[in-house]
């Protein structure tokens, strides 16, 4: 038993540098991210139309879900740095990256999925709503399939009254990660064409007949990919 205990604590012993280098590598790679996003993104050239839906709901004082696809996260943010939206990002550790970055740029985050413990995810997304900001999602994220539309934001909308908008972005010029989701990083003067959705308010009897919604929202997002250029 004595072996036993000491083997234990010797497993502990060897975890404990492990997890402070890891803790360690996640602050690094978010400081280097923080700067060289400002960096990026002081040369970007937006170009944003069809806002009038977002301009209008917000001097309304009615808080906006944003549905934006996760390989678009990186322009999108920084075209609404400072506005004080909240997040959707996932727990895992390169969500604990994009998380810091994003507090960097003035956005709040609740850490979690509309999949994956769904349910205390969809409690405090509604309680972002509530109290009166705006939320954004990734409804294709954590892990994808890119550009696919999981219903749980629509169910958020449903319990909310909150109207859902969908974001996208393209640029003229990029660089694509070889991720799931082709991750873009606009390159230094790139011109960034953002658009949005109309408004849609999800009035369904239930959760079950809002989430029959998600593939008219994958489609009306695809349409505003179009006319951008996508």
């Amino acid at each position: 038993m004595r072996r036993r205990g000491r083997h234990v604590r010797a497993e502990r012993t060897a975890a404990a540098p492990r997890d402070a280098s890891a803790r360690r590598r996640v602050t690094w790679a978010a400081r280097v991210g923080v700067w060289l996003v400002r960096l990026l993104g002081m040369t970007w050239r937006f170009r944003v139309t069809e806002d009038d839906s977002v301009r209008r709901l917000r001097a309304a004082g009615q808080p906006i879900i944003f549905a934006l696809w996760h390989g678009q996260l990186l322009p999108l943010l920084y075209h609404h740095r400072g506005e004080g939206v909240v997040v959707l990002i996932s727990e895992h550790s390169d969500g604990e990256i994009i998380a810091r970055i994003a507090t960097a740029f003035g956005f709040g985050t609740v850490r979690g999925s509309t999949s994956r413990g769904a349910a205390r995810a969809l409690l405090e997304l509604a309680r972002v709503l509530e109290s009166g900001r705006d939320l954004a999602v990734t409804p294709d994220g954590p892990r994808g399939p890119a550009k696919s539309y999981a219903p749980g934001v629509l169910v958020v909308a449903q319990r909310t009254g909150a109207p859902v908008i969908g974001a996208v972005a393209t640029t003229t010029s990029a660089w694509r990660l070889k991720s799931w989701d082709r991750f873009l990083i606009p390159k230094p003067f790139a011109r960034v064409n953002v658009t949005y959705t109309d408004a849609q308010r999800i009035e369904a009897p239930n959760a079950r007949q809002a989430a029959a919604g998600a593939d008219a929202m994958r489609q009306a997002m695809e349409r505003a990919e179009q006319r951008i250029g996508v």
